[in-house]
């Protein structure tokens, strides 16, 4: 019978030659660790995770082994590629049929000496998509693992659950026309921005002005803006469809039909989307 050292490589040589066609010689050896640092990600960070997972799962990581440079390739600066075999504790998101014990590989970052976060035995939460062999995963992006405290497993769950809700907003592509009505007084008016959206929903932001009072807006997914529109609450889906996608500024092309009077209008009221919006939030770089 084989050991497990034996058969964990033997898992390493298929999960890795599935993901790259260079031949790997020689296995890496083990390091010394050190506790895993804590890393806290933002609300956008783990939507553009969950967002394209569609297997979200809690692990226990059992071995991994680091992979030598010419086994793992291109890696970020100060980070090593790790070959990890885990045990399946709970399925978040996808088919019951998972295998128990997982493989995957998984960029880890290090501290300033060079040295790997403690991970044998730690709790993790994995994005992920099935690999090409049974038991094999692919992470949906090179950091796609975050630790599995109570506050992020809680977090994640709510996410996927507003994700898959009948009324989930849709992706946003970008920016469709927009218009603008000017008021009978001065300093009135209002202005209508159609979204371009994944699954062609209609959604469009409104922004009304009236004389003496701040501007107001809403974000409507409908064809009807109503008086029930309001902003997205910070923090929430909706929130994140817009701030994570919508341009800085009203393109050209967004009022060509425009007389130039209310292209400067519509572009000023598209500011005060985006003001309110404020930054979408990632740390860890674009989905």
């Amino acid at each position: 019978m084989k050991s497990p050292i034996r058969l964990l490589k033997l898992g390493m040589a298929c999960l890795i030659s599935a993901a790259s066609p260079a031949v790997f010689p020689a296995f890496a050896q083990s390091e010394r660790m050190v506790a895993q640092p804590s890393r806290t990600l933002s609300y956008a960070d783990i939507v553009d995770l969950a967002d394209r997972a569609p297997l979200v799962a809690n692990v226990r990581i059992r071995n991994i082994i680091v992979l030598t440079p010419d086994q793992a390739g291109t890696v970020p600066a100060r980070h090593k590629r790790l070959f990890v075999e885990a045990d399946v504790t709970g399925l978040i998101r996808g088919e019951s049929g998972i295998s128990p014990l997982v493989t995957y590989l998984y960029d880890a970052p290090t501290d300033a000496r060079g040295k790997l976060p403690r991970y044998k035995k730690a709790q993790v939460i994995l994005f992920a998509r099935p690999g090409t062999r049974p038991g094999e995963l692919q992470l949906v992006a090179p950091d796609a693992q975050i630790a599995a405290t109570p506050e992020e497993s809680s977090r994640v769950k709510a996410i996927l659950s507003a994700l898959v809700a009948p009324d989930a907003p849709p992706r946003i592509l970008g920016l469709g026309d927009a218009f603008h009505v000017a008021g009978t007084i001065e300093g009135e008016g209002e202005t209508q921005i159609f979204l371009r959206t994944e699954n062609g929903d209609p959604v469009s932001l409104s922004v009304l002005r009236r004389p003496g009072q701040a501007p107001r807006w809403a974000v409507a997914l409908g064809e009807i803006v109503d008086e029930a529109a309001r902003p997205p609450e910070p923090g929430s889906l909706l929130w994140y469809r817009l701030a994570c996608s919508l341009p800085a500024a009203l393109p050209a092309r967004a009022v060509r039909t425009l007389p130039v009077a209310d292209a400067e209008a519509a572009r000023a009221d598209y500011g005060v989307v985006i003001q309110a919006l404020g930054p979408c939030g990632r740390t860890r770089g674009p989905a």
